[in-house]
């Protein structure tokens, strides 16, 4: 697998499109930064760590959907990939989808949503996008 957190975006995006109540996913530090900043921003529900022997480690989300049924997570686009890294400004974030959706941003202190970056002043590599 050439692009883990892409592959972590898609399977969050098609275990909503199923109406799947959970998603479980390999673990990874990256990862759970991912879910945590993605929960506090309430796109999924509950994230925590599960064991599976000694070595496997998995990640279980719950996934959240509206009232009438339909996933929060619409979409997702990956915006910086492995083969090309794109990085923004604080100054040059601008709202994306008008406030509904966000970018996600790996900064010098963590991950982080462009709305936090912007009150911060921190620029940093744009990892996705997503409503």
């Amino acid at each position: 697998m050439n692009d883990p957190i892409g592959d972590f975006l898609i399977r969050i995006k098609n275990a909503g499109a199923a109406g799947r109540s959970t998603v479980s996913v390999p673990f990874s530090k990256m990862k759970f930064a991912i879910a945590e900043l993605l929960s506090t921003k309430g796109f999924v529900g509950a994230v925590s760590k599960k064991t599976k022997g000694e070595t496997l480690k998995f990640l279980n989300m719950t996934l959240l959907y509206e009232k009438d049924g339909s996933p929060k997570i619409r979409d997702v686009k990956r915006i910086s990939k492995p083969s090309k890294r794109i990085y923004e400004k604080a100054k040059n974030l601008k709202k994306y989808r008008g406030g509904y959706g966000m970018h996600v941003l790996s900064t010098p202190k963590g991950i982080i949503a462009d709305i936090d970056a912007k009150k911060g002043n921190l620029g940093g590599e744009v990892l996705f996008n997503i409503w």
